[in-house]
């Protein structure tokens, strides 16, 4: 399965943030959003990513006062990206490699989307259940 199969599944929308927010607008809206990421654009440019795990280190490192600087001092800047052609297996093994949880999927450098580790799972699991029920079907029939 693809990753522009996923994002036909599960969507397009991506919650976004400016380097200008705050840690703590940060804080507030991953947590109204229900989400562990946002990225943070500059214009039409992905600037970075922010997760929960930055937020953290964040503050474990600067104390409250974290909370009143800008997601820039704590996002990643590097960002990894996904493209839409990709395969759940090269991604998985991508972020199992890096300890990320979240990709952002860009297309021709325009952000589409972006694909959670846990997506990822979610249908590589329902991928080996459809193998494995169509190998029952076909052992049954002889």
């Amino acid at each position: 399965m693809l990753v522009s199969q996923i994002l036909r599944t599960k969507g397009d929308l991506v919650f976004t943030a400016t380097p200008s927010e705050t840690v703590g607008a940060i804080c507030a809206l991953l947590h109204s959003r229900r989400v562990g990421a946002m990225v943070v654009m500059d214009g039409d440019r992905v600037a970075g990513i922010v997760s929960e795990r930055d937020v953290v280190r964040a503050l474990a490192e600067g104390g409250a006062g974290a909370l009143a600087q800008p997601v820039t001092t704590c996002m990643t800047h590097d960002v990894l990206f996904a493209e839409p052609g990709e395969t759940i297996d090269s991604l998985l093994t991508r972020m199992t490699d890096r300890r990320i949880r979240h990709l952002p999927v860009c297309e021709r450098d325009r952000l589409i989307g972006i694909v959670s580790i846990g997506d990822l799972v979610k249908y590589k699991i329902s991928e080996v259940e459809a193998e494995a029920g169509s190998l029952k079907a076909y052992i049954s029939a002889g």
